[in-house]
């Protein structure tokens, strides 16, 4: 199983809005075959396992991330695959959430014969997929905040110098985090200040999230690199103020959406909500303190991934990675637990992630 849970995270990122799964077929304390679901509408895991281990499948025994399917989709259910294959032991890790999986993947593979044992390395497998369950029980993508900080908290100096507090290694461990996210969202501001591309920059073939920004007036320049760089799609909200007239210089633009929010301003849970009727499944913020503290505030963020450098900035207006209005109470503020901490190069790298209620 821990192999098959290492196979898996290489997918991560690639398979919105699907889980990211791998399967492992064993016979006679060998493997036989092996298989990951890499894209949406391809072949499961299973599928290439099976596919793999041919014959030998036959009274093997199968390890799999996450329960099988038992239902048509853009592909056909794995549980029967399963069963079709003779495989006569199954063991998984997650219980899926999926409301048209739910259970039912395992109870057909029994109701067929097959053994089957569940939770094994769950806790392993279950943080592996926390986007995609997070998304499956709310409909709106899995919200992660990062920030890049010196040690007393200050994300650039007084006069907005900001490149770079921390080192080499810790950016590129942030691309890393592009690359395994559906979408990535600023504000205006960071656009107007730093003209962003928000690729992905990594070595080998890194892929691009959708490059979302908040811009209630539609201020963003046309001949800003996020409207020029035709990388990834831009998505731009606005409040109903902006008049068709301003966005018609937008429409012939392939890579460009301009989404106009039917309030005033641009409020977080429309845009969440929006995200999640587009299938996206995690969302990465890398935008300044004000969009920070509005997804603060509105209790969406999931996830802190926060680099901090061996650096004393000071300044009572040096810029801080939450700023805004804040939480007034200490009773309304979301609790967090430590999930890893490491060094990269000089710099620290904290995650951690909301206590579940």
């Amino acid at each position: 199983m821990a192999m098959a849970i290492q196979m898996a995270k290489e997918t991560i990122g690639q398979t919105n809005p699907n889980p990211s799964v791998a399967a492992v077929v064993v016979k006679d304390n060998q493997v036989v075959g092996v298989g990951v679901h890499v894209k949406a509408g391809e072949p499961h895991a299973e599928v290439h396992a099976l596919k793999m281990a041919g014959e030998k499948a036959r009274d093997s025994e199968i390890y799999v991330t996450l329960e099988p399917c038992s239902h048509f989709g853009q592909t056909p259910p794995c549980a029967q695959a399963i069963i079709d294959a003779g495989i006569k032991r199954v063991i998984i890790a997650s219980h899926d959430p999926n409301p048209k999986v739910s259970g039912r993947g395992i109870q057909m593979m029994e109701q067929a014969g097959v053994e089957v044992k569940s939770g094994i390395l769950k806790r392993e497998a279950d943080q592996m997929n926390r986007a995609f369950f997070h998304f499956i029980k709310t409909k709106q993508p899995y919200v992660r905040l990062k920030s890049a900080m010196s040690l007393d908290g200050k994300i650039a100096t007084s006069t907005g110098e900001s490149q770079w507090i921390t080192g080499e290694a810790a950016r590129l461990d942030g691309h890393a985090y592009r690359h395994c996210s559906a979408a990535i969202l600023v504000g205006i501001n960071t656009v107007l200040v730093d003209n962003p591309k928000l690729t992905t920059r990594i070595e080998g073939e890194g892929r691009n999230p959708i490059r979302i920004v908040l811009d209630t007036e539609l201020r963003i320049p046309t001949s800003s690199q996020l409207i020029q760089n035709d990388e990834a799609p831009t998505w731009i909200f606005t409040g109903n103020g902006v008049q068709d007239e301003e966005i018609e210089a937008f429409l012939r633009i392939p890579h460009v959406e301009i989404i106009r929010l039917e309030s005033e301003r641009v409020e977080v849970e429309a845009v969440l909500n929006f995200l999640g009727e587009r299938k996206l499944t995690s969302l990465l913020i890398e935008g300044g303190g004000t969009i920070a503290d509005a997804f603060v505030r509105a209790g969406k963020v999931n996830e802190t991934i926060t680099y901090i450098a061996p650096k004393l900035i000071g300044g009572k207006q040096a810029l801080t990675p939450v700023a805004g209005k804040g939480i007034s109470s200490l009773r309304e503020v979301d609790a967090f637990q430590f999930l890893s901490t490491e060094q990269l190069g000089e710099d620290i790298k904290i995650v951690s992630v909301k206590k579940e209620e």
